[in-house]
């Protein structure tokens, strides 16, 4: 399956350069949304596009690399634009690093919602950072999620608005045939206790957030 790698304008964590760069190898496409450029060319990571109004990298753009330039006043993030271009060309598995943090949490909730979009057009929106955030439907079966080295919190909180556990096994607080609601937090901060958590949905949207300890 291709992968598409995406640098927005968030935060992209120097403890995590290595765990990115060690992702990128297994990267067909790299795309930068307006100021995730900053990203790549700190990384040493030349990009294939890059896209955006380029209201947030205001310097010269790069020679021999493909833009797609938009107008300032338009209905998609600059974020979502890349989303986008990547499914048109192909590209099912994609991987966001900057998706998160920054100066204006506004654009963090944006790319929470752009996963939901990718996710709905039967794609895999992984998104990186200090934590990692993925997305996962009823369709998705029972999905195992391991614990690293010095122990990881694992988050489940319901997109929609109730979420249908079967079960949630290998950790501090198990869920077994639980509702989950939007407005009830329960799922926040649990922890991986046998090297891997198991997950398994009946009905609804789950955005998953793994954090080490």
């Amino acid at each position: 399956m291709k992968k598409c790698a995406i640098f927005a304008g968030g935060d992209v964590p120097e403890n995590s350069t290595e765990r990115l760069l060690e992702r990128l190898k297994e990267t067909d496409l790299v795309i930068c949304a307006d100021c995730g450029y900053n990203h790549a060319r700190r990384l040493g990571v030349v990009p294939n596009i890059i896209v955006g109004d380029f209201d947030s990298y205001t310097e010269e753009l790069p020679s021999g690399i493909e833009i797609l330039q938009s107008v300032p006043d338009k209905d998609d993030t600059d974020t979502l634009m890349a989303v986008k271009h990547a499914i048109e060309l192909g590209y099912s598995n994609i991987d966001l690093y900057g998706g998160l943090g920054g100066s204006r949490f506004e654009h963090s909730f944006a790319n929470i919602q752009t996963m939901i979009y990718a996710y709905q057009q039967g794609c895999t929106l992984n998104m990186y950072g200090d934590s990692d955030l993925t997305i996962q439907g009823a369709d998705d079966g029972e999905v195992v999620y391991r614990s690293r080295d010095n122990g990881v919190y694992i988050s489940v909180f319901a997109l929609s608005e109730s979420l249908g556990i079967d079960y949630f096994r290998g950790v501090k607080y198990p869920l077994e045939d639980y509702c989950m609601v939007q407005s009830f937090p329960i799922g926040v901060s649990n922890e991986i206790t046998e090297g891997k958590a198991r997950l398994r949905i009946n009905n609804g949207l789950a955005l998953i957030i793994i954090t080490n300890k």
